[in-house]
């Protein structure tokens, strides 16, 4: 019995650019779509499923039995099936009853296009429109500017099952509607400028922290539906925050439902297991050179860009994507065409994704985790890079925490460990992370690496975050680093958030918040980040009393910054360094503020610059140095 109607919303001119990769919106034709044919209201189903021997749609509606509302095979060896199906209305769970001719196989698989899922551990898609009257008009038309790349870039990393938890509900985590009042108000009180979010596309495995997605269109439905992730993000954006969405096109799980031989076929995943299975992650890898997987992954981009008003896509894994013999030994992976180790298909989907959403949004920004020495990962396509807008500098996050893990006499041995990463800090425009990586799998929390005693430690902290925050560069910080948190990350927790009611953890998130104030007003911070013209060295020798002193540089040199810092416990009095000009030195930061739970050492207000050579310059001054501080100095 068939109770579908012939139907479609594909056009030739579609189809085309399905085969040929080119189709950037294919979640406006594949997928399940509600609307209204010759006066009955229903639901439009299509799906790609090329060696399928039939398809059926089943659900509630049909009692899961297959064979009711079988699908129709397209004509044009698009390998797409489609149909209306009267009388489904908004909320209906289904899936697709996949019959292959492979082994005569029988699966039933959720929809690669729904905008909604059941929680898990269910797994069926479910009809859903999200309808969301926006009210960021403000935030997106003034986008291009306060998401540029010469603008402050803080980003709070936020895993949102375990931010923070309601004690009094069984511990469950916040929904996106009561996200859109606490992480919004936390974030504003913070001054942090971006919020990435660890992945919400749906996921069946909590252990995952989201990187195994199964549903790329459909925000989980754990913290509530669609238009409730609207919400929150409309928010963000009413308050002036940017919303970084963290993106898996790298790999996904073999669960029975998901993508992982699709139609009795390996449709999204390479057939070749030494491209096609990632020995690591024990999951799939996608087909880059399938111009159909293609458009389905530029769609995916394109499509929290478009209808999430999503500001930037933080692309995971990107080094696993690279390279052909990435976690692999010899014999497990074969060369390309030309004998090397590049997944040349990778690395031209990758360009092709940024040149398709920096050609379609004004003013966002994709971000690369990638922890090779590739060149160019953040120049653009036409120029020969693949076109993000900025890389992780996952050398700078390695030797810096390495070189805090000393004890302070020793860091006199180690002084070129935290001054490489100016090396190469220009070959890219990158993003300084402290990320969730970094403080679970038995690595401690930021605060457990630091060395000393208890204040010691507050105080390495401090001085960590006063670095970043003053290194050329942008910065990304996990939840729980912006307060000190003493314990490692942990999924299904909340953070210690009581640990607030201790002055050195307030006294880190106190220093955290100014960080970032100061970040976001001195133009010398941020409108040079990411170019030699922003920094200049003062002295990187002195190695005997570890201590760093640079210039920070913006379009104006009356903005200029002097930074010092000392990587000892030890107080210098009488410190001097060498100075651009003449004036007086004017201390606008020190981490050892009491506010900061510091111990108070300060320089006065006005320090004088004398005409006395040193560090190579015409001028110099004499100040203090606060022990473990960064101190930030204007010239007046």
């Amino acid at each position: 019995m068939n109770n579908v109607i012939s139907h479609s919303l594909f056009t030739d001119f579609d189809i085309d650019l399905f085969k040929a990769g080119k189709h950037y919106r294919l979640y406006e034709k594949l997928g399940a779509h509600l609307l209204e044919k010759d006066g009955v209201k229903g639901c439009y189903f299509a799906v790609w499923a090329p060696t399928a021997k039939s398809v059926s749609v089943i659900g509630d509606f049909n009692y899961w039995l297959e064979g009711d509302h079988p699908l129709q095979v397209r004509w044009d060896e698009s390998g797409i099936w489609e149909g209306f199906i009267p009388g489904i209305e908004q909320g209906t769970k289904y899936k697709y009853k996949i019959h292959s001719h492979n082994q005569d196989i029988k699966t039933e698989k959720a929809d690669p296009f729904a905008f909604f899922c059941e929680q898990p551990p269910q797994t069926a898609s479910i009809v859903w429109e999200a309808k969301h009257d926006w009210k960021d008009n403000k935030w997106m038309a003034a986008r291009k500017d306060t998401n540029a790349l010469d603008k402050p870039f803080s980003v709070y990393e936020v895993h949102l099952g375990s931010w923070r938890r309601k004690i009094e509900e069984s511990g469950r985590a916040l929904n996106y509607v009561e996200l859109a009042n606490e992480l919004v108000n936390y974030l504003k009180e913070m001054h942090f400028t971006h919020v990435e979010f660890m992945p919400i596309m749906e996921y069946p495995y909590d252990p995952s922290w989201g990187y195994q997605l199964t549903g790329y269109f459909a925000p989980t439905s754990r913290f509530g539906k669609p238009e409730d992730l609207m919400l929150l993000i409309e928010r963000l954006h009413q308050e002036g925050i940017g919303v970084i969405l963290d993106w898996v096109p790298s790999h996904f799980p073999d669960d029975a439902h998901g993508l992982g031989f699709f139609d009795g076929s390996h449709l999204y995943e390479h057939p070749d297991k030494r491209r096609g299975y990632h020995p690591d992650w024990k999951s799939l890898i996608f087909n880059y050179g399938r111009n159909e997987v293609r458009s389905f992954l530029i769609s995916n981009a394109i499509f929290w860009l478009d209808k999430y008003h999503i500001d930037g896509l933080r692309v995971d894994a990107v080094a696993s994507m690279l390279y052909l013999d990435y976690s692999r030994k010899d014999g497990e992976w074969e060369p390309n065409i030309y004998g090397g180790r590049e997944n040349l298909e990778a690395i031209s989907f990758l360009k092709e994704m940024n040149e398709a959403v920096y050609g379609n949004f004004e003013g966002i920004q994709t971000i690369a985790e990638e922890s090779t020495s590739y060149p160019m990962v953040s120049k653009p396509v036409y120029l020969g890079g693949l076109g993000f807008g900025m890389k992780w500098m996952m050398g700078w996050m390695h030797d810096t925490l390495e070189y805090f893990k000393k004890e302070s006499v020793h860091r006199r041995y180690h002084q070129n460990d935290i001054t490489f990463s100016m090396t190469y800090a220009f070959t890219e425009n990158f993003m300084l992370p402290l990320s969730h990586d970094e403080v679970v799998h038995g690595k401690q929390s930021l605060y457990g690496r630091m060395q000393g005693d208890e204040w010691q430690r507050f105080a390495n902290l401090r001085l960590l975050y006063g670095y970043m925050f003053t290194h050329p560069g942008a910065n990304l910080l996990f939840m729980g680093g912006e307060f000190g948190q003493s314990s490692e990350w942990n999924f299904q927790n909340s953070l210690d958030w009581h640990l607030l009611q201790y002055d050195g953890h307030k006294g880190v998130q106190n220093l955290v918040a100014d960080l970032n104030k100061l970040y976001k007003k001195q133009p010398a911070l941020h409108e040079k980040q990411f170019s030699a013209e922003g920094f200049q060295w003062i002295n990187y020798g002195d190695s005997d009393n570890s201590v760093l002193s640079y210039i920070r540089k913006g379009h104006d040199a009356e903005n200029d910054l002097i930074i010092v810092c000392n990587f000892t416990p030890v107080v210098r009095e009488n410190y001097r360094i060498g100075v651009p000009r003449n004036g007086k030195l004017k201390q606008i930061f020190n981490s050892d503020f009491k506010k900061y739970h510091g111990s108070r050492v300060s320089n006065a207000k006005e320090v004088k610059i004398e005409a006395v050579p040193y560090n190579g310059r015409e001028f110099s001054a004499a100040i203090i140095l606060p022990p473990l501080a960064v101190t930030v100095f204007n010239i007046l």
